[in-house]
């Protein structure tokens, strides 16, 4: 199996005089009622529950990572409540040295992933295009440096579509031309764009053969169903039974050391799943090593996801950075800028290819011979999907219509 997770997510800035009174008075009156959320110490699901909300019944997929990593890029920039807000949504306590540790593990990763492998294709990586008219503090710029290996880019946004061409041609290069025109529109208020990308693909340790793939039932709903290509495979797998919060798990390796885990709700309790999801219970499932021999039946798919974040990184309290109440004081002196857009794209494709059809056919005869009829296990109907490398989630979503 080929898998081509590609993310992009982009950050747009603007300077916006005018409205700065209207948008503060009113994003004041609004905040005096709200109710403080809980801090999460698991962001990525807190972000994968509230993408998954914001859209009942669709696919989800998104990199909890790159969104993370984006974060993290802009909380050194930040200042007071934003500051807060951005780390506390992170998980981070107010232990002294958290935020620091926080950066160097994201530094550790960047540097780590961006060295070439020959089994796994990996890239990570961010970008930050400034406009000359606008002065960025050189503490800024070098922190991104170092601690983000970022590249940085001079851009006119005083003429936007010139501006937008060339973020978009970046955009296209970095993902191997597998996102396309990321921005649709640029105006002059905006003065700076970060960038953040990756990109990844990798085979399966054992491939599915395409002479095993079939027409089968997909049960988008219990009142409706669609034929989808299903993947069948015969081998032993890592699976688990988790009753805790009713669901199944198949994880499948990939050359190199990451892989896939394919998790299963029992029907009806989908919702139980995504709301017991936690990081412990995924550190859980790859620290059990139990093999079970499964007559696996899993669906080719292709889905995308495009999240317009700043609509939803407030549910999780990150909020001031995209009003006039944001500090960004640590990027420019400028104190109307703020964060307009925080735009991510998430494209994934899933078949059959992999390692010589001969290898992985005579591992499977020799297991047949050798132990007791499998189980049949069927991908047909919706079901979660989390990639990882070593203990790091770098994909998850859900697949509800292949």
């Amino acid at each position: 199996m080929r898998l081509f997770p590609v993310l992009c997510l982009l950050l747009v800035f603007s300077l916006r005089v005018a409205s700065c009174y209207k948008e503060k008075k009113k994003t004041k009156e609004s905040s005096r009622g709200a109710v403080r959320t809980p801090r999460s110490k698991d962001f990525a699901f807190s972000l994968y529950r509230a993408l998954a909300s914001k859209a009942p019944g669709q696919n989800v997929f998104f990199s909890p990572l790159s969104v993370s990593i984006s974060l993290g890029m802009l909380s050194l920039g930040a200042g007071s409540h934003t500051k807060t807000q951005i780390l506390e949504g992170l998980g981070l306590s107010n232990q002294k040295g958290q935020e620091d540790k926080l950066h160097k593990d994201f530094q550790y990763l960047l540097q780590r992933f961006g060295q070439p492998r020959h089994d796994v294709q990996l890239s990570l990586g961010s970008t930050l295009f400034t406009d000359p008219a606008v002065h960025i503090r050189d503490s800024f710029l070098k922190a991104l440096k170092m601690l983000y290996m970022s590249d940085m880019f001079s851009t006119n946004f005083g003429n936007p579509e010139s501006a937008k061409k060339q973020i978009n041609d970046y955009v296209a290069h970095q993902t191997k031309g597998k996102i396309v025109d990321l921005i649709k529109d640029l105006d002059s208020t905006h003065v700076m764009v970060m960038v953040n990308y990756i990109f990844f693909k990798a085979k399966w340790k054992t491939a599915f053969s395409d002479k095993n793939t079939h027409q089968k039932d997909f049960h988008v709903t219990p009142e409706r169903t669609v034929k989808v290509p299903m993947m069948n495979r015969e081998d032993e797998y890592s699976y688990i039974l988790d009753r805790n919060i009713s669901c199944m798990v198949v994880g499948i390796p990939y050359q190199g050391n990451t892989s896939a885990l394919f998790i299963l709700p029992n029907k009806g309790k989908m919702k139980q799943v995504e709301n017991g999801l936690n990081k412990g219970t995924l550190r859980n499932w790859l620290k059990i090593t139990t093999k079970r021999r499964l007559d696996l039946y899993l669906p080719k798919f292709s889905i995308e996801g495009t999240y317009q974040l700043e609509k939803i990184l407030p549910k999780l309290n990150i909020k001031d950075v995209f009003t006039s109440h944001a500090d960004l004081s640590g990027i420019t002196d400028h104190t109307s800028i703020k964060l307009s857009e925080m735009m991510h794209k998430a494209v994934v494709q899933v078949d059959e290819a992999g390692t010589s059809a001969a290898a992985a056919t005579g591992s499977v005869m020799m297991l047949r011979s050798a132990r007791p009829s499998s189980m049949k296990t069927e991908f047909n109907r919706p079901f979660l999907i989390a990639i990882m490398s070593d203990m790091n989630l770098l994909f998850l979503g859900k697949v509800v219509q292949p």
